[in-house]
């Protein structure tokens, strides 16, 4: 997603992605286009810069790791319990009350998303080990 400042005279800065290929019938249409806005200070003038690369530059070129499954099958498995246990009624109080009495400690998570991810995440990591 790119990020545009628009002045009065119109678009004066892009930083991101304006254009991504798009995948139809086993085959990529398009390529990237990237822009990037420099904000640090410099005696350079040209501040902005657009670059463009083929629709295969993000392709896998190497086969997934035995860490890099584990770790995709702990995340498929840790966001199933988050939801579900979001959504769980019977658990509600008492995890807004466990998340309310650790939140402002030191290390503590800040939201109930983020702390509900801790929990089942250590559970699965039990689990798991």
């Amino acid at each position: 997603m790119a990020k545009l400042g628009v002045g009065p005279g119109g678009i004066e800065t892009m930083s991101g992605a304006l254009a991504k290929p798009v995948k139809k019938q086993n085959h990529s249409h398009g390529n990237y286009l990237v822009t990037v806005h420099r904000k640090a200070a410099t005696t350079n003038p040209i501040c902005q810069r657009a670059y463009a690369f083929r629709a295969d530059t993000y392709k896998r070129t190497t086969p997934l790791s035995g860490d890099e499954t584990a770790a995709r099958n702990r995340f498929i498995e840790v966001q199933a319990a988050v939801r579900t246990r979001a959504r769980d009624l019977s658990k509600v109080s008492a995890d807004q009350a466990a998340f309310l009495a650790q939140k402002d400690q030191a290390g503590g998570k800040k939201t109930m998303r983020a702390f509900l991810w801790k929990l089942e995440g250590d559970l699965y990591d039990q689990s798991h080990s």
